[in-house]
């Protein structure tokens, strides 16, 4: 009934492309050998390592999440190495079961679905492994289908502790661009990260950074396959190498008007503005929580990412309310994707283009959609989000 109009798709990703990105693409296509695209695509690598905070290199793949994976692992597992894999919901599982089809063995520790990696865990299997097999501790700072978030710098700690030399690699696809990450600063050895969701471009392209210290295991491996391997990427002596091939040529020109509108903003700026946006809905969200079935999936605020949060009703129910939200009202929700029952779940993408009338707009359909369904909940959910948002906005820093 009120579905016509401007819908908006509030799943947590693809997320909502910018005009200004989809303008930048929106062109003949241009010279691949030699010109402009030359020198719009090198303009990419010192904003990608700034934009995780790496001095390191990074490479540049025609591929999704998945495919930044896989290259990933390529470039640093050889047949039968053992990757320990920490679970707190359904990506890094995934990424465990494509190092399996790699050849590897897999180990899982697995945190369940609502709650971060327990660095003491990791610690301890890390200095159960006295023989050194494992060659890999596999992670995600944000996992999209449970909305947990990683602290990474803890679990480099507790690596250290145990005296380990696997590498810390560290899927990013979900929050990069929204959630604070400091590559550096954190001890990761292997950043992924792909363009569809905190870097607002339409997904086909991903990336792979990686330091010294995965290079130089890239460096014992006896092969690597030709399209995956980094190093041709990370030389550029010739063009076509960044790419293995074909240069995506307009996710390029849409790539860098997004590198461009978040380094306008400020990155930290950016992270700020997710941060609010997800306190806001946490709040809405306690208000729903005290009258009915309505839960946060992650109780602990300092595990909840700030780019997607996942959301429980009873089974049956949030898939009622997603398919309400799309018919009624133009609105489209994540769906439950690797819980049990998926229909008592759905998720809110809150990550990139997304600002404070948007997610304000989010909740109240959300709101009326409880009241339509006769879903029980407490009331006052939109007021206590915008009181958030007010409050925030009065913050030393924030803008005017």
């Amino acid at each position: 009934m009120f579905a016509n109009g401007l819908s908006y798709l509030a799943i947590p990703g693809p997320s909502v492309m910018p005009d200004r990105v989809l303008r930048a693409m929106h062109r003949p296509a241009p010279n691949i050998y030699t010109g402009t695209l030359h020198d719009v695509t090198r303009s990419l690598i010192p904003d990608l390592k700034a934009l995780v905070r790496t001095r390191h290199d990074v490479a540049i793949y025609i591929a999704n999440g998945h495919g930044v994976w896989e290259a990933a692992l390529s470039n640093v597992l050889n047949d039968g190495d053992t990757v320990l894999v920490l679970a707190t919901g359904r990506f890094c599982v995934g990424w465990g079961e494509m190092a399996e089809a790699l050849g590897a063995q897999v180990e899982t520790l697995d945190f369940g679905d609502t709650e971060a990696v327990d660095p003491d865990r990791v610690e301890a299997a890390l200095r159960a492994d006295t023989g050194g097999r494992i060659k890999a501790v596999l992670t995600v700072l944000v996992d999209t289908s449970t909305g947990v978030r990683n602290d990474i710098k803890a679990i480099r700690a507790a690596m250290d502790a145990a005296g380990h030399e696997a590498l810390l690699m560290c899927d990013g696809i979900a929050s990069i661009g929204c959630d604070a990450y400091d590559m550096d600063d954190c001890g990761a050895d292997v950043t992924v990260c792909a363009s569809q969701k905190g870097l607002m471009t339409p997904p086909g392209i991903g990336f792979v950074w990686m330091n010294d210290k995965a290079d130089a295991v890239r460096g014992r491996k006896a092969r690597v396959s030709r399209y995956w391997d980094w190093r041709p990427r990370v030389a550029g002596d010739e063009f076509w190498k960044l790419f293995g091939g074909t240069a995506p040529t307009h996710h390029i020109y849409g790539l860098r008007e997004a590198l461009d509108m978040i380094f306008e903003e400020g990155l930290e700026a950016v992270w700020a503005r997710h941060e609010g946006l997800a306190r806001a809905i946490w709040a809405a969200v306690d208000v729903w929580a005290d009258g009915g079935p309505l839960r946060v999936n992650v109780k602990d605020e300092d595990a909840r990412s700030r780019a997607i949060t996942s959301l429980q009703l009873g089974e049956g129910q949030g898939d009622a309310l997603r398919n309400w939200c799309e018919e009624t009202m133009g609105l489209t929700l994540g769906i439950g994707l690797g819980r049990t029952p998926a229909s008592a779940y759905f998720r809110l993408g809150h990550m990139g283009h997304v600002n404070g009338h948007m997610v304000l707009g989010l909740l109240g359909t959300l709101d009326a959609g409880l009241k339509a369904l006769e879903i029980p909940h407490g009331h006052g959910a939109v007021e206590a989000a915008s009181a958030v948002l007010a409050d925030l906005s009065h913050a030393p820093g924030a803008a005017g």
